[in-house]
Order: C-alpha cells, then sequence, then structure tokens
C-alpha cells in the first residue's frame, strides 16, 4: 500500500499580491466600484462626477438610488492569518472634510467587526442629487491600523428610496480589426477578430460628390466574404452609403430590428444608438487603399474588467473554451441587463441564471446581476422552472455579495415564486391541476399562466420538426412533473436559507421542514426502485437525462443510490440543450465524477463547445449547432456554462458564507497534468494552481486578507499522511465522496503538496 504524504508551506505572499499599500482597495458603493467617473455618450469622461454640473454636454454616472447605501472594501494586507478586527467609515458632502478625515455626514467611529462587505450606512438619509465622498480605514490582527483608502466619491440620485439597485451605464470600446484585405479591386474585407456588439465608423475618401459604398456587416464569413445568407438569425446586415468629396470620417446608423426592439425588449439608450453583433466588415466599391486604422468597431459592453480573471490548463480545447466563454460574457451585456440574444433582446431567467454565475466568475462585478434579476421579478416569463429559478438567482445575488437588502426588498414576491400555491393533495406541485388562479398569477408578477419547460426547444415549434426530438431528451410530461418538482425543492431550501439571513427565525424552520419532507415525497413518487433511476413524472415509466441530472444537482439522491443514477446519466451523454449543460455539469461535479465532467467540456462533436469555436463563432451560441435549433443566433451567453463551471467546479472554488467569508477550494481537475487560475470575489482575487504529476498532487494558493477556506483534496490513496510545515496534521475522509478535508486554512499563500 501506498502512503500519502501531504505537506503544507506557508509562504510569504509578495510575488503573489500585488497590492502594496497598507489601505483598504477596491472600495464599492451599492456594489459598483466607479461611482466617481462620468461618461460622455459609452466613453470615460475627464470630468469626475462631483464637477459634472459644469459640463456643457449631458453626461451619464452610477447614480446611487439608495438613500441608505452599503459600502464594501478589500482588506489589505498580505502575511498569512490577515482578518479585520474594526473598521471606521467617514462620509462627508465635501472634498475638504473628507481629506482632512472629518465625516461630517457620518462617522461611523470604530467599529469592532471583521465585516467589510455589504457595510451599511448608519448616518440620516442621504439628500437626493448631491455628491458625497467616502473613505475607510482598517485594523487588522497582523498589520495593525491602516491607512485611509483613498477618497470615493459618488452623487445621489435625483429620486431616492431607502433601498435601490444602482447600475452603471453601457460603454464604448474602439476596435481596429485584425486584418484587411482587399478580395476583389474594388472591394475590402475586414476582419475584427471577434464578434460584438457595436457600430462601425470609417474614414473614406472621394474624388466625386455622387460616389457610393456598400458596406456588408455579419457574424458569419463564407468564401473570404461576409456571408449574405447565414441562416438562422446569424447576424448580416447591407448598408448603402453616399459619400462626400474629399476625406471624412462616416458613422453608420445601424437599422432597428423591429422585432428586438417590440414591447417586451430591453432597449438600447439614446445615448449609444443602435447597435448590431458582427465580426467582419465588407466595403464594396470601394476602390482606393484601406488600412486598419481607417476602420473602428465601436463596441457596445458594460463596464468589464478583463484581469480579474484568468484560467489556463494543460488542455488547449479547455482553453479556447474558456476564452470563448468569458469573452461572451463581455459580448453579451451591451443592453445593461442580461438578454436572451439579438433575436429578441428579452430577459429570461434562465439566461440570467447563467449569466449572474457566469459574470461572478470572470469579474469582480455585481449591479448587472442585481439589476436584471429585480427586472425580472416585475416581468417575469412563462415557464414554471424559469419562475422558481428567481429564488436562487436571489441566493447567488446573496452568497457572492454578502447584501441583503435585495432579499428583504422583494422577500414577498420571492415567497410566491416558490410555488407553494400550486401544492396538490399529493404533496406536489403542478401546472395543469386547476390551481393557477389570478391571486397566484398577481403573487408572481405574471399576466398569464405559467407552462413547464423542462429544457428548450421542444419538439414541433420554432424550426423543429416533428421528427427533430427538441432537447429535452424525450421527457414524457405529466400533471406532476419530475423536473419542476426537482426546481420547487431548491426553491424551498434557498427559501430557508434567504429567511434565515432575514432573521425571520419562523419562516426559516417553516421552508426547512417543508423542504425535508418534500424531499421524501418526491423520491417516493420518482426515484425507481426497479431501475434505481429517476422517472419524468408520477404516471410514466419513461427516465430522460433531465429527471436524472436535477436531482443529482441539488443534491436530493438518496445515499447509495448515486451509482445507478449516475450510470443512467452517462449512458444518456449531452441528450439536453446548451441551457441544460449548465445544471448537468453542476450534477456531474456534485457527484464528483470528474473525470467524465471533463470528458463532457472538453468533446470536440456537435453537442459540445468546441463545435462553437469550429462553426466560426467567438461568442456563445444559443444551441449546439443550427441543426438543433434552426433560427439560433450566435451571442446568447446561455450557452456560456463553462465560464461559471470551470472556476466553480472544475478549479472548485465557491462561496460557503455570504459575501465570501468563507471559500471552499475543492480543485475537480481529474486527468489535467496541471491547471492555474485567478477567480475574483468580492472580497479580492483567490490564486489557484494545480499539478497533477506521477507521484505528487501539488496545490498552491492564495486566499485575500479576511477570506477563511476550506480546502478539500482527492483522495489518492487510502492512507494518508499530512504535514503543515513539517508537523503532522489530522485529516478527515469524507464518507460519501472521494477526497479528504484539510479543514480551515487561514488567508494569505500556502503550497499543499501530495506525494502518493
Amino acid at each position: 500500500m501506498k502512503l500519502l504524504v501531504i505537506t503544507i508551506l506557508l509562504l510569504p505572499c509578495a510575488a503573489l499580491w500585488s497590492q502594496a499599500e497598507n489601505r483598504p482597495y477596491g472600495l464599492l458603493t451599492d456594489l459598483v466600484e466607479h461611482t466617481d467617473y462620468t461618461w460622455l455618450d459609452g466613453s470615460v469622461s475627464n470630468v469626475p462626477v462631483w464637477q459634472m454640473d459644469d459640463a456643457v454636454e449631458s453626461l451619464q454616472y452610477v447614480e446611487i438610488a439608495s438613500a441608505y447605501p452599503s459600502f464594501g472594501w478589500i482588506v489589505p494586507g498580505k502575511a498569512a492569518g490577515t482578518y479585520q478586527t474594526s473598521y471606521r467609515i467617514i462620509v462627508a458632502d465635501n472634498q475638504a472634510d473628507i481629506t482632512s478625515g472629518k465625516g461630517n455626514t457620518w462617522d461611523s467611529g470604530t467599529v469592532e467587526d471583521r465585516k467589510s462587505t455589504a457595510v451599511p450606512y448608519g448616518g440620516n438619509a442621504l439628500q437626493p442629487a448631491t455628491d458625497y465622498f467616502w473613505r475607510v480605514k482598517t485594523v487588522t490582527g497582523t498589520g495593525g491600523e491602516s491607512d485611509w483608502s483613498d477618497v470615493k466619491a459618488f452623487r445621489t440620485a435625483a429620486k431616492l428610496s431607502d433601498y435601490a439597485a444602482c447600475f452603471y451605464p453601457q460603454v464604448k470600446s474602439p476596435e481596429h480589426p485584425v486584418s484587411v484585405a482587399a478580395v476583389e479591386p474594388s472591394t475590402v474585407f475586414a476582419d475584427f477578430g471577434k464578434a460584438a456588439f457595436g457600430q462601425l465608423v470609417m474614414t473614406l475618401t472621394s474624388d466625386a460628390e455622387k460616389d457610393s459604398v456598400v458596406i456588408h456587416l455579419g457574424e458569419q464569413a463564407a468564401g473570404g466574404k461576409v456571408d449574405r445568407h447565414p441562416g438562422g438569425t446569424i447576424r448580416y446586415h447591407r448598408y448603402a452609403l453616399g459619400l462626400l468629396k474629399g476625406t471624412h470620417t462616416y458613422h453608420l446608423k445601424i437599422a432597428r430590428d423591429r422585432r428586438n426592439t417590440a414591447p417586451a425588449a430591453v432597449l438600447i439608450p439614446a445615448y449609444i444608438g443602435e447597435v448590431l453583433p458582427f465580426r467582419y466588415c465588407e466595403i464594396e466599391g470601394y476602390g482606393r487603399p484601406l488600412t486598419a486604422r481607417d476602420l473602428v468597431r465601436e463596441s457596445v459592453h458594460y463596464p468589464f474588467d478583463g484581469s480579474a480573471s484568468f484560467f489556463e490548463c494543460s488542455n488547449d480545447t479547455l482553453n479556447q473554451i474558456w476564452d470563448l466563454c468569458k469573452y461572451s460574457v463581455k459580448a453579451t451585456s451591451a443592453l445593461g441587463i442580461y438578454i436572451d440574444g439579438d433575436r429578441e433582446r428579452i430577459p429570461y431567467e434562465a439566461d440570467a441564471i447563467i449569466n449572474q454565475l457566469c459574470h461572478y466568475s470572470v469579474d469582480r462585478e455585481y449591479s448587472m446581476a442585481r439589476r436584471s434579476h429585480e427586472y425580472l421579478l416585475e416581468h417575469p416569463t412563462w415557464p414554471t422552472e424559469w419562475i422558481l429559478q428567481s429564488v436562487l438567482i436571489a441566493w447567488y445575488d446573496y452568497l457572492y455579495t454578502g447584501d441583503s437588502r435585495s432579499l428583504k426588498a422583494r422577500y414577498d414576491v420571492l415567497q410566491a415564486r416558490s410555488l407553494m400555491q400550486l401544492r396538490e393533495k399529493t404533496g406536489l406541485i403542478s401546472t395543469t391541476t386547476g390551481l393557477q388562479t389570478p391571486e397566484f398569477l398577481a403573487s408572481i408578477r405574471s399576466k398569464a399562466p405559467v407552462r413547464d419547460i423542462v429544457d428548450w426547444p421542444h419538439t414541433g415549434i420554432l424550426g423543429l420538426n416533428k421528427h427533430e426530438g427538441g432537447e429535452a431528451d424525450g421527457f414524457v410530461f405529466t400533471d406532476y412533473n419530475a423536473v419542476t418538482n426537482a426546481w420547487h425543492y431548491e426553491a424551498l431550501k434557498l427559501m430557508g436559507r434567504i429567511a434565515g439571513a432575514l432573521n425571520l427565525p419562523a419562516d426559516a424552520s417553516s421552508y426547512s421542514k417543508e423542504a425535508a419532507l418534500f424531499l421524501a415525497r418526491y423520491n417516493k413518487t420518482f426515484l425507481n426502485a426497479k431501475t434505481g433511476h429517476y422517472v419524468d413524472g408520477d404516471t410514466t415509466t419513461h427516465a430522460s437525462l433531465h429527471a436524472n441530472m436535477f436531482p443529482v444537482a441539488f443534491g436530493m439522491v438518496p445515499p447509495g443510490r448515486m451509482p445507478k443514477v449516475l450510470d443512467f446519466m452517462r449512458s444518456r451523454r449531452m441528450a439536453c440543450s446548451v441551457y441544460g449543460s449548465q445544471f448537468l455539469m453542476d450534477a456531474l461535479y456534485e457527484a464528483s465524477d470528474a473525470e467524465y465532467a471533463l470528458s463532457m467540456l472538453t468533446k470536440s462533436d456537435d453537442r459540445g463547445w468546441y463545435n462553437m469555436i469550429r462553426v466560426g463563432s467567438t461568442v456563445s451560441l444559443e444551441a449546439w449547432d443550427n441543426k438543433y435549433k434552426p433560427n439560433q443566433d450566435w451571442n446568447h451567453v446561455w450557452g456560456a456554462a463553462p465560464a461559471n463551471v470551470i472556476p466553480r467546479k472544475l478549479m472548485g472554488v465557491e462561496p460557503l458564507l455570504p459575501g465570501f467569508d468563507k471559500v471552499r477550494i475543492k480543485p475537480q481537475i481529474a486527468s489535467l497534468s496541471w491547471a492555474k487560475a485567478v477567480i475574483p470575489t468580492i472580497k479580492g482575487p483567490v490564486h489557484v494552481e494545480v499539478e497533477n504529476k506521477k507521484g505528487e498532487y501539488r496545490l498552491q494558493l492564495t486566499l485575500p486578507a479576511n477570506m477563511d477556506g476550506e480546502v478539500y483534496l482527492p483522495l489518492l490513496s487510502k492512507t494518508c499522511e499530512v504535514k503543515n510545515n513539517g508537523i503532522p496534521q489530522k485529516i478527515t475522509r469524507l464518507k460519501d465522496a472521494p477526497f479528504i478535508s484539510l479543514g480551515n486554512i487561514p488567508p494569505g499563500a500556502c503550497i499543499i503538496t501530495m506525494t502518493y
């Protein structure tokens, strides 16, 4: 028997931490960092927010609409075991006071508390349309009292309430093409490298007043030109442009699409102007030389820090998939609210929950997710499961930010979204047994009855013929749907946690007890004792991938039953849509089936993420391939699940306590020989590097100050010895998973080596 040896070596982390100053940084006001900036029609302005009244132009800025905002910061400190022991915040309505250390609006005094996220403002209600300035200093057990942070300014909105979410304006990034080539004597073809929602600016020269050109923009190329007939809703537009004599700069006006500007759609702000997703530009009828400097695509997106996250591993296919999915988060953010893609530009809960987790995983940005969530609470869509997803979105918002104000403000509608009102005498919920009363629909803010969906698209609609199976793996719909009821269980469980976070012990106890009772009822109804896996409904013996992956993802499978459920799931392969794949991947990692999960992430057939790259897209698709959804678009972020699956599951970095007070580190890199990542959190970045060489497993980890870690490693031998700086340490083997627990790890840097 081989002996497993683990060594933990705490290291100085100067090489891994770039924040050298002894002062808090990364200051957030109502979850937004750059509240002191202004923007001029999408471009960052040189005018700070407190001077914007002197500008002739109308500037955009982050409007703090809460009379009692929250504050957050990253605690400074490089030493191992750095925890904040106290803080002091001052707020002033003028620069002189704040600079001199005086909070004439509010001075918290010294508060002995570790809290550094979602710290509530405790002064008198702020005034509307007013500039404020704040800063913070901290005390840590390793570094003592810090310097004051830099001053952070913000301006309140014209109308305030006790709580309101805030958000950035949309911005523009000018980009030149990566290549420009003459494909015919009077035709130029430009490739911007990646698709983006944007506008085109050209500098062209003409000898005559009546010259004209034709501009073709599109997401797909064919034969060295923009594809004029790409199919589905892959974007292609044609524009004619008359030229003035001489050299002039032309800003192409994108035409309105009546479908994606219909009443249900989110509209682009007037200060930005209409946009089109495109990668390629072809200018026809222009005989002069044209360079990359003559063409600019103004890409429109939400403010995005591309340096906030990083991933690389020994599998190049997975690296390409990560790049595709990370970029998709930025590229699809042009409307400022999570939408389903350019075809409709409508927010859907299913898109939002995947987009939310992806956004959290690639950038330290939380306001767009919250804005989208609160929009959907008032403008729900029709699928039953997606109504239930609002509870999960709300919980993730709290878990990643530590800010419970949205939970409190929306508690009533979240309660209704658990769909307890659809509970039948069987104890299960159903949408087809006459319980969708007007009162029920009003409580969930819906104008029409909801319907079960399972996955999308179904057979027979949106271009799918009856011989095409859709994406629900032949799911058999009954009155009592296994997938819908699995979502209901997860909503009950999380409503118990939400009630606890809001200090509502009676509700917390009630929801928790109801969830436990419901779980027993669920397994009795849907878990087939003979086959060992779940069926689709109470009156069918048909079993689908979906009926099994959701119970696994939500931790519903009874002890000892997982092997048969997993065997069935493996037999179905990727029998779900790109939307469903989010929950398939969650389920596989929840079941510790890391090697199979890796094979699903990196598979190269037409039902995998690599196929999106192979067909030529640079943004995630709405479906695996055109043949699975003939009207699909090429800019749908619900197809970008690896952007969150890789950091959360493969690298294993997930919050255990709200605001990342505690993080779980549980890498599941399977047969990868190495992988490394930087994962943003509200408390600062988590650095993880894993090497899995023959005979040695090495985990290098850096946690930011004020964050506890809970570390797990794969069980590679029955006998283990753990050492921390040469001192033997007790470890715990998990009973229900092939892992060993190393217990708590303090903030700072450490290297864990495991020889076997």
